[in-house]
């Protein structure tokens, strides 16, 4: 991940000095002045992304930096979340491109620690997709584990996921996980399953994992019973706040929720400058 971030931190910087020069910071600030930027949270949640708004302002030549937050901490309006001094210059022109990281990433721990705070006293586990910002995955992943949920896969190669187009290639869910096992037959195979039958069905192959779709928590219940712990049994699809806990309840490992990765809203996050050291 390091190169593939210092590349994508490069691409932010260059994006903002598209036309050679800060045009603001340059007739405003001597080239030799000296600041210190605090990065202040302006809501509550819970942050994540400081190792990357660290890499940012090494980028630019800023060192000195003191953390006294770390990822998967919570915070409220007010608190101060990292420290910087440096020239000032180089501290605005990384303040862009590295809040754009903290609060995108903050946004999404603090919307993962909602979900896990709606099921907590399960056992269940919430679990992200691969519903992610291109080029951005592994960062999110990383965010959704500062919120408290658990990694599904990275990679279409690190386990297989049969799922219903699969299932019409192949001719049939069953027929579609036998296939995956005889050519990766160390390789955890997951099935999604539409109903009951199907589940009935593929638990003939014992499978790792099942993932129930846009099931109800009731019809998940009766899948955990089917089951009776020859597989993990993952709901996705349809499920709510408001609804977690009931699915939670109903005896699954893991509720996916693509919207911790697709939907969340960035944590409000902003730097403030004082002139000196």
């Amino acid at each position: 991940m390091s190169d593939s971030l210092d590349a994508l931190i490069a691409l932010a910087i260059a994006e903002d000095l598209a036309g050679g020069v800060d045009i603001t910071s340059t007739a405003t600030i001597p080239a030799e002045q000296i600041s210190t930027a605090k990065f202040v949270s302006r809501q509550a949640g819970v942050i994540a992304g400081i190792d990357v708004v660290i890499r940012v302002l090494h980028t630019v030549g800023i060192t000195d930096i003191a953390t006294p937050i770390h990822d998967g901490e919570r915070v409220t309006p007010g608190s101060t979340i990292l420290l910087a001094r440096g020239n000032t210059r180089k501290l605005l022109l990384a303040e862009r491109t590295a809040l754009n990281f903290l609060t995108h990433l903050s946004g999404i721990a603090t919307e993962t620690s909602r979900w896990v705070d709606a099921i907590a006293g399960t056992s269940c586990q919430i679990r992200d997709t691969r519903k992610t910002t291109p080029g951005w995955r592994l960062l999110e992943k990383a965010a959704v584990r500062a919120g408290g949920g658990v990694n599904h896969r990275l990679s279409l190669s690190d386990a297989a996921l049969v799922k219903d187009n699969h299932v019409v290639a192949a001719g049939g869910v069953l027929q579609a996980f036998e296939l995956v096992r005889q050519k990766y037959p160390d390789t955890e195979i997951e099935v999604e399953v539409d109903n009951l039958k199907q589940l009935q069905e593929v638990l003939v192959g014992s499978p790792d994992l099942v993932l129930l779709d846009n099931m109800s928590p009731e019809l998940c219940r009766d899948a955990v019973a089917i089951v009776a712990g020859r597989a993990k049994l993952e709901a996705s699809g349809g499920i709510t706040l408001e609804s977690a806990l009931a699915y939670a309840r109903s005896g699954v490992d893991y509720l996916a929720i693509g919207a911790l990765t697709h939907s969340a809203k960035a944590l409000d996050i902003g730097l403030d400058l004082t002139m000196g050291r």
